[in-house]
């Protein structure tokens, strides 16, 4: 019994357990409310579980032989030969260093706020699937980012839950004397010293630096409080410690590092350090330094709008950066603040751009997908005499998101290893469309039970009575069409589109032959007022009588809450203002599951629909036409497909009672996108094209 305890131990500090079906379901078999209780934590689960009752249960409910099977195929994982060992070699210690303020891996570690946390969760992933000697570089946020609860009065509020970290499947770093590792960087008239928390994701670890330690005053240990909280002074001295701290955590270790890779410009302080750190040890000018930093930096960009970047005053930038300019690189201040300007000499020039410092110190670029890279390379301009920007379309990590159903079917018919064999998908038709079709009504029953369970959570928290907690049961119907929408809620994703005309939307959902329902969920910025004021409609719109049950909006997105939407959806919804979208992965999730795609064509969706692949809504991107006028253009394609296409499509049956059209077309888009819309393909590319070409 002790060592299945031990079994378990080791699988529950190794975050690969999040992408293992097995394991997830055995610690749920454990103790289904304890899980839950624990927001899907092993580590808490068997932190805070009596042991007694843990041997009781793991010998009444004969455990031990499933505990030996997921802790073999552990450690099957964890050393066999991998595809960079195959066709590389192998490096015993990372040479890529991958830099992000935010990773979403799973629900109970709270270091990611949306899509572009999850996108580098989903990156570490598949490098730890495909053995790429890389380590992970962020921050340990107290708080993360807030808990959403939408109120009475259906506005969006915010909370924010102490993360409790020796609960939490990461340990502290430690040297060979057992004591913590820490680094340190300058402020004005102080030193910031951090801690080092360390998360294992399968083969590859991820270090995320906390400010919360005594050797800080009080002030400063709540630089890492919260993620994008606070001011922009907070996000300068979070973004210090992320791109200076980090890069010397990673020579503190040892580490030969080859290529650094900027996941968006919140790190891109690290160009400073490395060239302070090049001069030094090469004892070369500042010049010849970022010369030879500059060949092995990659800066992926992810947003295609100026607005999305971060910014600073002239005036805080030279409050933090002038001792350090003087002091520590040997140069003037001026010097640093000019690698923030891609227009350098202006004289009303008096705001620094972390995107801008990445552009000017990596040689490698890219947006996240084909369109978003001509949108950025329309933007920002750059000269001839450089490398221009290069575009990799973002994937997601597949085993994450398919559903135990999903897993289950693709395991019978493929194998228990079939996430890792690429062909699978081209074998789709050897699965029957009956099949399918029943991995589709399972998929959506567990979705609805969730969505039930949910509200009527909510509801007994607000006090509701007896009458209104039966009325649950009553919420979305299992044969009806669902369609999901979730994502952040910024306006120019316009999370009402779909509301635009209201008496059609209303003949749409009270179909009662051909029933159509909607699911949201997402949070707003804290200070995004606009996005709060979209979730708020929503809201309102979800009480009106003929739109009650058929409309829900779901708190608190998470990852949790996204991976139940993505497994039971049968559409998956988006239309942003085209082409503000620079990628967009959500819909990506929904294709293994036997979802399809409706879709404005912008980020991904632009480059992977075809007809029979899924839909598209037509838009106007003509910015001399009314923005209303754009709008109201995209609604009515969206009512008109709907309508036209994709409502007949699904409630099309054949003998067996079955849609035999809607199956084929499930088919195609498995077939045809699941392959290459993947963070496994996205990783090599990244590998084929910038790792392994820097200098």
């Amino acid at each position: 019994m002790e060592n299945l305890i031990l079994k378990l131990k080791e699988i529950a500090y190794n975050l690969s357990w999040s992408w293992s079906k097995d394991t997830v379901e055995l610690f749920n078999d454990i103790n289904p409310d304890f899980w839950n209780w624990s927001q899907h934590n092993p580590v808490m689960v068997m932190n805070e579980i009596n042991p007694s009752y843990l041997e009781f249960i793991l010998e009444k409910k004969n455990l031990g032989s499933r505990i030996n099977s997921i802790y073999s195929d552990y450690k099957e994982y964890m050393t066999k030969s991998t595809y960079f060992e195959e066709k590389y070699f192998k490096s015993e210690n990372p040479i890529i260093a991958y830099f992000s303020a935010e990773f979403g891996i799973t629900e109970c570690l709270k270091t990611y706020s949306g899509g572009l946390g999850v996108l580098s969760g989903d990156h570490m992933k598949s490098s730890s699937d495909l053995g790429i000697p890389l380590a992970g570089i962020g921050l340990a946020y107290n708080y993360g980012y807030f808990t959403q609860l939408i109120n009475q009065n259906g506005w969006q509020t915010e909370n924010y839950e102490l993360n409790d970290f020796k609960n939490l499947p990461i340990y502290i770093l430690r040297d060979e004397n057992y004591i913590p590792v820490k680094v340190s960087v300058n402020f004005p008239g102080r030193t910031i010293f951090c801690q080092v928390w360390v998360a294992k994701i399968g083969r590859v670890k991820l270090y995320l630096l906390d400010t919360f330690i005594p050797e800080n005053s009080v002030k400063d240990r709540r630089i890492t409080d919260i993620l994008y909280g606070g001011d922009n002074e907070s996000r300068i001295m979070q973004e210090m410690i992320l791109g200076i701290g980090g890069y010397r955590l990673l020579k503190k270790l040892g580490f030969d590092i080859k290529a650094y890779h900027l996941n968006e410009g919140h790190s891109a302080f690290l160009c400073f350090e490395r060239i302070r750190d090049k001069m030094k040890t090469d004892n070369i000018s500042y010049e010849e330094a970022k010369a030879k930093s500059y060949g092995s930096n990659i800066f992926t960009t992810h947003t295609p709008v100026p607005a999305g970047i971060d910014i600073f005053s002239k005036e805080l930038f030279l409050k933090y950066f002038t001792e350090y300019a003087e002091k520590e690189v040997g140069v003037t201040p001026e010097t640093l603040f000019y690698e923030g300007d891609l227009n350098k000499g202006q004289s009303d020039n008096d705001t620094f751009n972390m995107a801008y410092l990445a552009i000017n110190n990596s040689k490698f670029i890219n947006g996240v997908s084909k369109l978003h890279g001509q949108v950025s390379r329309d933007m920002w301009k750059l000269p001839e005499t450089r490398s221009n920007i290069d575009h990799i379309t973002n994937g997601v990590h597949i085993p994450s998101y398919v559903s135990i159903s999903t897993n289950k079917l693709y395991t019978g018919y493929f194998s228990k290893n079939w996430k890792f064999d690429e062909s699978i998908w081209s074998k789709i038709d050897i699965i029957p469309d009956e099949e399918i079709w029943a991995l589709r009504h399972l998929n959506k029953h567990r979705l609805i039970q969730f969505c039930r369970e949910r509200i009527k959570e909510k509801w007994i928290s607000m006090g509701a009575s007896k009458e209104k907690l039966e009325d649950a049961e009553f919420i979305l119907k299992e044969d009806a069409l669902t369609i999901g929408f979730a994502r952040r809620f910024a306006t120019y994703k316009r999370g009402t589109l779909i509301f635009s005309d209201l008496e059609r939307l209303i003949r749409i959902v009270s179909d009662k032959k051909r029933p159509v329902q909607f699911i949201f969920s997402g949070k707003a910025h804290p200070k995004d007022e606009g996005g709060k004021n979209l979730i708020s409609q929503i809201i309102a719109f979800t009480k009106n009588e003929s739109l009650k049950n058929k409309i829900i909006f779901l708190d608190n997105y998470d990852i949790n809450v996204a991976r139940h939407l993505v497994e039971g959806c049968d559409l998956w919804l988006n239309n942003p203002r085209r082409p503000q979208e620079a990628s967009g992965t959500s819909g990506m999730k929904v294709i293994a599951n036997g979802g399809l795609n409706f879709s404005i064509l912008d980020g991904w969706w632009d480059e992977a629909y075809a007809p029979g692949n899924g839909w598209k809504i037509d838009s106007l991107t003509d910015e001399s036409i009314p923005q209303e006028q754009r709008d109201l253009y995209s609604s009515i394609s969206l009512y008109d497909t709907l309508e036209s296409e994709i409502i007949p499509a699904y409630y099309k049956r054949n003998r067996n009672g079955i849609p035999a059209e809607w199956i084929k077309m499930i088919k195609n888009s498995i077939r045809n996108l699941a392959g290459v819309y993947n963070t496994n393909r996205m990783v090599k590319d990244y590998c084929e094209k910038f790792y392994l070409k820097v200098s």
